[in-house]
């Protein structure tokens, strides 16, 4: 990737990471407790829920090709961004199981549709400079715990069926931020990538080993973004409580953000994966035994600077090196396929099963998930460092 002609637009970029994280801070927290006032059960729940992950097995991927075969691929951005706002739009009405079923469909695509293609839109300003990414992705983390900290008690306040009325706003603003951004290079031969060089990558013992980690990783995660809310509300847990949790922990992961140009300047990015794949380990082990223990809950929620905030950081900096160039969009669509896709619908299923059993069953068992992507990455990735990408 050649460095950028000018500096980078941070704020432009930054705009865009913090609306659709923002989103993110509404949905991931609440949007199970809006489920549950429209009457849905545990099991509808786990079932719409696994659609948030199962359309990123196709979206990412379609769409880069989509944006790949065009002349301005931005307008692709913007096609997506709009779909996101009309689909959500329609949750303002008054669905049961099959309308929201059909709703999260395409909510659920459009949405996971463009955050890999504006990925690569940042990547393509910051050039030579991805350890700069942090400081972009960082006003995401500030996005997400704005919403999650004032959601909560406004939520108490209202209750969690008004959700989609205080994220349409959001919505609108995301839209707004895509017309605000471009392509430092575009992709304008997107459709003649070297298929072949990109498949060959694909089959390098330390790429499988990455996409492996972070699918197993993404499985671990499934008991928390799909349920962690009713977990705590069924220990008695007020909705400003659980936002309050939410937002410990994106507050840390903030912090990561701003140092993640320190840190990888001294640590190489698998050693910083495998580490933030073990905490997660701990993490849920610790969700899973002290539950009505606030304080170490809290703690426990600390570590969401390691196993999100350092994992996505470390993620970035390996797809630059394993995908540079135009092969990054598409590694970003594989990456986002396998692992938010075909790990979080895994993860989501599962959780909805091993809650038949109790909240702690499923939250020890995503630590055995977490354990195991940690080895993983330890043997493959962080005994033998990536170099850059041949």
């Amino acid at each position: 990737m050649n460095p950028p002609a000018s500096s980078p637009p941070m704020l432009r970029l930054s705009s865009f990471y913090f609306a659709y994280y923002a989103a993110l801070g509404a949905f991931t927290p609440y949007w199970g407790l809006f489920l549950q006032s429209r009457g849905m059960q545990v099991g509808a729940i786990s079932v719409l829920m696994s659609l948030w992950y199962g359309t990123r097995i196709v979206a990412p991927s379609t769409w880069s090709t989509l944006a790949g075969r065009s002349s301005r691929p931005i307008r692709w951005l913007h096609a997506g961004c709009w779909l996101t706002l009309l689909s959500f739009s329609v949750f303002l009405l008054p669905l049961k199981f099959i309308g929201l079923f059909v709703v999260m469909c395409a909510f659920c695509f459009s949405y996971n549709a463009v955050m890999p293609q504006f990925e690569a839109i940042t990547l393509s300003h910051l050039g030579n400079q991805p350890h700069r990414y942090g400081h972009v992705r960082v006003w995401g983390s500030i996005g997400f715990i704005t919403v999650v900290a004032a959601f909560g008690p406004l939520l108490d306040w209202w209750g969690p069926e008004q959700l989609p009325w205080l994220m349409l706003p959001i919505m609108i603003g995301l839209l707004v931020s895509a017309y605000a951004n471009h392509y430092e290079h575009p992709p304008t031969e997107g459709l003649h990538y070297d298929q072949q060089g990109f498949r060959a990558r694909l089959k390098q013992p330390q790429v499988i080993a990455f996409l492996v980690a972070a699918f197993l990783t993404q499985v671990s995660f499934g008991p928390y973004y799909t349920f962690f809310s009713i977990y705590l509300s069924e220990h008695g847990y007020s909705a400003s409580r659980l936002g309050m949790f939410w937002t410990v922990g994106v507050l840390a992961e903030i912090a990561v953000f701003f140092l993640s140009a320190r840190i990888f300047r001294r640590w190489d990015a698998g050693k910083v994966m495998a580490l933030a794949m073990f905490s997660a380990a701990l993490r849920w082990w610790a969700t899973a035994l002290w539950p009505d223990n606030g304080w170490l809950l809290g703690l426990a929620q600390l570590t969401h600077a390691l196993n999100f905030g350092a994992f996505f950081a470390a993620v970035m900096q390996l797809l630059a090196r394993f995908f540079p160039g135009r092969l990054n969009g598409h590694g970003q669509g594989v990456f986002y396929g396998l692992s938010s896709g075909v790990g979080g619908v895994i993860g989501a299923l599962l959780a909805g099963q091993l809650w038949r059993f109790s909240g702690s069953v499923a939250f020890a068992a995503a630590g055995g998930f977490a354990l195991l992507a940690s080895l993983i990455a330890w043997r493959w990735l962080a005994r033998n460092p990536v170099s850059a990408a041949q």
